[in-house]
């Protein structure tokens, strides 16, 4: 964050997006650190002028898979009994993740799959309410 606002003009604008870790359904390899809004809103306000946080969420149809989706990953982790997704370093959890998390879509497609293929890109929408959205969508202004 701190190098986006110094590579930004006086005034200039940064749109910044990343998982929201309060929907997050277990620990992504992938990713470095996962925020809470709060949290990264008050980053944001700590290095910029102006943070119009909002959320990327979904219809009913989303939230619907979503929890599909935590009840199924649910079931997977309850073998996790040591805790190890987050105890082992992200280059060994990406082999078993990756596996895990394609059986997982694979199932939930073969459960439901006109749920999931009726799922589009306007099922999501821009909500003001970050905290309680798929994804924060945050605009920062220098």
């Amino acid at each position: 964050l701190k190098e986006i606002h110094r590579v930004l003009k006086p005034g200039g604008r940064a749109i910044i997006s990343t998982p929201n870790k309060k929907m997050t359904l277990t620990r992504n390899p992938w990713h470095v650190r996962e925020y809470f809004a709060p949290e990264l809103e008050g980053l944001c306000k700590s290095i910029f002028s102006k943070v119009e946080a909002n959320g990327i969420a979904g219809n009913d149809k989303v939230m619907d898979y979503h929890e599909r989706n935590r009840q199924s990953v649910k079931k997977i982790t309850r073998f996790d009994l040591f805790n190890l997704q987050y105890r082992l370093p992200a280059p060994l959890l990406r082999i078993p993740y990756e596996f895990l998390n394609r059986v997982n879509r694979n199932k939930l497609d073969q459960d439901d799959n006109a749920l999931v293929k009726s799922i589009t890109v306007a099922d999501y929408f821009v909500n003001d309410n970050a905290a309680e959205s798929l994804d924060l969508y945050y605009t920062l202004e220098k």
